[in-house]
């Protein structure tokens, strides 16, 4: 039997075309047409105004550390095969603050502002997953 993963999404017919644009390299964010304020995690209304006129778009791929930290021990699958790697919060360019992964920088070279671009990770039989790079 199969150990459980951890670290995959569930998507849903609402969600699938995040995970469709991941898996062409595109990162895309909902937003609002009522105040034109984008948001993140996907949502089918906005959490800013309540409104439900909001659609997706294509965000841009760039970002600054906000924050993170170095994960050295982490026993679920798979992530015990990935340590360290460094769980961290990034403000998007178009607003919205989003959890996820540094990769391909060393730890001493991470600072808070620096600044970031979207990539994915992506496994056989899996949904592109965005990371983020200097």
């Amino acid at each position: 039997m199969q150990a459980p993963r951890y670290d995959l999404p569930e998507p849903d017919a609402f969600t699938r075309p995040y995970w469709d644009a991941a898996a062409e390299g595109h990162l895309l964010l909902r937003c609002c047409r009522a105040c034109d304020r984008a948001h993140h995690y996907p949502r089918e209304f906005c959490p800013h105004c309540w409104s439900e006129d909001v659609a997706w778009v294509r965000a841009s791929g760039r970002a600054t550390l906000y924050t993170w930290s170095v994960v050295h021990r982490n026993d679920l699958p798979p992530f015990g095969t990935r340590v360290p790697y460094v769980a961290a919060v990034v403000d998007l360019a178009e607003g919205p603050r989003m959890m996820t992964e540094v990769v391909e920088c060393e730890e001493s070279a991470l600072a808070i502002g620096m600044e970031l671009r979207v990539t994915f990770r992506r496994e056989e039989g899996a949904e592109a997953v965005a990371v983020f790079r200097p």
